[in-house]
C-alpha cells in the first residue's frame, strides 16, 4: 500500500505524488522474508532427517552427507566453516572418503535451484580440489553439471552467470589435475619398464614440449578464472565476497606457477628445437596479455571490496622488448645452426624479470632494445622445481620430475 499527498495545481486540477510506503507494506515485506528463511531452514532440516535414516554404503556416509548439507545451507548470511573443515579433514585422513564426499556434493548440487546452495557447494568443491591428495586428482570430469544453471528466482540472472562461470573453472581444473596425474603415471611406468616394446618405440614429446603444454594449460585455466566476476553491486554479500577471496588466492597461485615455468623454459631456450622455441614465444606473448588482464581484474576486485585483492603481490608485466629479444634469438643464424655450447646456455641474454625486481632497474635494462639481463642460477631453479614437484595441486611440469 502506498501513501499519496493530494494537492491542486494552479488550474485546479488534482495531482498526486508518492512520498513513501506505509508501515503495513514494510511489515508485509518482513513477514515474507521471515517465512522464506523459515522455509529454507525447514528444507535443510528435512534433508538432515532424511540423511540420518539413509543406509550406509560405500558411496553413502550419513556423517559426510550431513556435513555437506550444513556446509551448503540455504542461509545466505552465514558460512559453516566448521563443517567444511571436517570434510577436508576426512579427505586428508583417507582417500576412501573422496567418493562419498563427491557423491554427497553431486546430489546436493543436482537437486538445488537456490543460488546460495549452488555457490556454497562450488566453494566446498573448490576446497576439495585444493586438498593435496592424489585421490582428488582422479576425479576428472565433475559428476554434476551446472553449465546451464537456473535459479528459481528469475531475477537472479547475474548470480546464475557467476555460478556457471565458477563451475566452468572447477570442471576444467579437475580435468587438468586428472590429465596431469595420468601423464605422471605414464612417466613412472616408462621408468619401470612396464610398457611393451611397441609403446616404447612410439615417439614421445620432448621435455621442453611437455613443459610448454603444461604452461598453455595453466594459461587457459587463468583465462577462465579471470572471467569470473560479479556483474552487479547488488551481488555484494558475504557469500560472493568469500568466493572472490578463494578465487584471488587461486589466481595468484596459478600466476606464480606460470611465471616460474616460463623462467625455466627461457633458461633452456638455446638447447630447444625451432618449433619448441616458437611455441615458447607464443606462451610468452600470451603471458604478457594475461598479465594486463590480471592487473585490471585485481583493480576491479579492490573496488568491489574483495579483501584478498589488497593483499596480492605486485604484478610485473612482461615487456614488449623482452618479447622482441626472444624473437631475434629464434630468428638468428646462431640459434638455427646451434653454435652455442651447453655451457653457454646459462649466459643467455633473454630472461624473465622477477616480481620482486625494483622499478629502478628498468633504466639500466632498457639500454639495449633486444637485451635484458639478470643472473642465471640453474641450480637454484632446479631446487625450486623439485619443491613444486612435491605439490600435487596443479603440480609442476611433467619433465621436471625426471
Amino acid at each position: 500500500m502506498k501513501t499519496y499527498i493530494i494537492s491542486r495545481n494552479i488550474n485546479g486540477n488534482r495531482w498526486s505524488t508518492v512520498v513513501g510506503r506505509d508501515k503495513g507494506e514494510h511489515r508485509n515485506e518482513k513477514e515474507i522474508k521471515m517465512w522464506k528463511k523459515a522455509s529454507e531452514a525447514f528444507k535443510d532440516f528435512s534433508s538432515l532427517c532424511a540423511v540420518n535414516l539413509a543406509p550406509r554404503s560405500s558411496l553413502r556416509n550419513p556423517d559426510i552427507e550431513a556435513a555437506v548439507i550444513k556446509a551448503t545451507s540455504h542461509n545466505d548470511s552465514h558460512i559453516d566453516y566448521h563443517s567444511a573443515q571436517r570434510i577436508f579433514a576426512w579427505i586428508r585422513i583417507s582417500s576412501h572418503y573422496v567418493r562419498p564426499v563427491m557423491a554427497a556434493i553431486s546430489t546436493r548440487m543436482e537437486r538445488t535451484r537456490s543460488w546460495t546452495v549452488a555457490l556454497k557447494g562450488l566453494m566446498l568443491l573448490h576446497g576439495v580440489l585444493s586438498c593435496k591428495v592424489p585421490a582428488v586428482q582422479k576425479i576428472g570430469r565433475l559428476p554434476f553439471d551446472l553449465s546451464n544453471y537456473r535459479d528459481r528466482n528469475p531475477n537472479m540472472r547475474h548470480h546464475e552467470a557467476f555460478i556457471r562461470a565458477y563451475y566452468a573453472f572447477l570442471n576444467n581444473k579437475s580435468l587438468f589435475l586428472y590429465s596431469h596425474s595420468q601423464e605422471r603415471k605414464d612417466l613412472e611406468r616408462t621408468r619401470r619398464g612396464k610398457y611393451s616394446n611397441e609403446n616404447k618405440q612410439k615417439p614421445k614429446q620432448s621435455s621442453m614440449m611437455q613443459d610448454l603444454v603444461w604452461l598453455e594449460n595453466l594459461q587457459e585455466l587463468l583465462a577462465i578464472l579471470l572471467k569470473i566476476k560479479p556483474q552487479k553491486e547488488k551481488m555484494m554479500n558475504v557469500l560472493v565476497l568469500e568466493a572472490m577471496d578463494c578465487l584471488i588466492i587461486e589466481i595468484f597461485d596459478i600466476y606464480i606457477r606460470i611465471c616460474n615455468g616460463i623462467a625455466g623454459v627461457l633458461i633452456r631456450i638455446y638447447s630447444a628445437a625451432k618449433t619448441e622455441a616458437e611455441r615458447a614465444l607464443t606462451v610468452l606473448q600470451k603471458a604478457a596479455v594475461l598479465g594486463e588482464d590480471l592487473s585490471r581484474y585485481v583493480d576491479f576486485c579492490k573496488d568491489f571490496g574483495v579483501l584478498k585483492a589488497s593483499e596480492c603481490p605486485k604484478i610485473v608485466n612482461i615487456r614488449q622488448q623482452d618479447i622482441r629479444a626472444l624473437e631475434k634469438v629464434i630468428n638468428s643464424d646462431s640459434f638455427q645452426q646451434k653454435t652455442e655450447s651447453p655451457k653457454e646456455e646459462g649466459k643467455s641474454k633473454i630472461f624473465v624479470k622477477d616480481n620482486e625486481e625494483d622499478d629502478d632497474d628498468d633504466e639500466s635494462a632498457s639500454t639495449s632494445d633486444s637485451e635484458s639481463t639478470t643472473t642465471d642460477e640453474s641450480e637454484d631453479f632446479d631446487e625450486e622445481q623439485e619443491k613444486l614437484n612435491q605439490d600435487p595441486d596443479l603440480a609442476s611440469p611433467v619433465s621436471a620430475s625426471r
